[in-house]
């Protein structure tokens, strides 16, 4: 049987370099990007994983690294869009810098890695797209409103773009992680901003926070395991799963919260006034 290739963004740390380890392990050739692969050391010493450099901000970048995993593998069949920016901050203290940083990479990066990819994916006719957003793009979180903003974009697009290419025999999910505070994505964080503005502001911020992390370590978020993102995410590579996974206690207590029906039902309701009959 051919192995199978999967590209996956900002595999430095954190979630993406467990995914990579993950599909590894399940017998996947692994393209790991990352904007500095000269300082990693420990997935360059595994058999059938390029490490190359993507800035997902660098369209040039992009273009290289799809290249040279065509050129070492033949063939890309699944994209994990996994490189992100957050940042904790009142909307008010929020600098234009900092949100705009973060959407640069939350949403334009992963449609630049998207873009890049679909090409082949059409010529192909096979694969899947899986963009990791957060418990965060599904509602709405006091200090990460900028941050909020991204990932409900990125999820409004991805559900968009998994109807574009199911007339075509492609796929795109989502993949919703609650908080794991195992894992190293605060390095990613920028809480410069936290601290602008009078000192009444700052003191409010302090309380919202001191809040948000006292629910999170009650719903588990300091011990749960970040291995079942990267779990997830395979599945969605390799199962039928629907457009919008959430992972967490937290996440999938939220969504549950929510309310019905699923989203998914909802989608499939929907399929008939948005894509012609087959």
């Amino acid at each position: 049987m051919t192995r199978k290739t999967v590209l996956i963004t900002g595999c430095s740390t954190g979630f993406g370099k467990l995914t990579a380890r993950t599909f590894h392990e399940k017998g996947w050739n692994v393209v790991a990007t990352m904007r500095t692969p000269e300082k990693e050391t420990d997935l360059t010493q595994l058999d059938d994983v390029l490490v190359t450099r993507l800035d997902v901000t660098d369209t040039a970048s992009i273009q290289q690294a799809v290249d040279a995993a065509l050129e070492r593998f033949g063939a890309i069949h699944a994209i994990v869009n996994n490189a992100a920016r957050g940042g904790y901050a009142l909307l008010e203290q929020s600098s234009d810098e900092m949100t705009r940083a973060m959407y640069e990479t939350n949403v334009f990066g992963t449609m630049n890695v998207c873009r890049a990819v679909l090409p082949h994916l059409r010529r192909q006719g096979e694969g899947t797209i899986i963009n990791v957003t957060s418990m965060a793009g599904m509602v709405g979180l006091p200090l990460e409103t900028s941050y909020c903003g991204t990932k409900h974009a990125v999820e409004g697009m991805t559900e968009g773009l998994a109807f574009e290419l199911k007339p075509l025999g492609l796929k795109a999910c989502t993949v919703a992680p609650g908080a794991y505070l195992r894992t190293d994505f605060s390095s990613n964080a920028n809480d410069a901003d936290f601290t602008r503005g009078s000192e009444d502001l700052v003191t409010y911020a302090k309380s919202l926070r001191e809040h948000f992390q006292s629910s999170i370590t009650a719903e588990g978020g300091d011990t749960a395991d970040p291995q079942e993102v990267a779990d997830l995410i395979y599945a969605c590579a390799t199962e039928d799963r629907p457009v919008h996974n959430p992972v967490g206690s937290d996440a999938q207590m939220i969504m549950g919260m929510i309310g019905a029906p699923p989203r998914q039902a909802f989608l499939d309701m929907a399929e008939p006034l948005l894509l012609p009959a087959s």
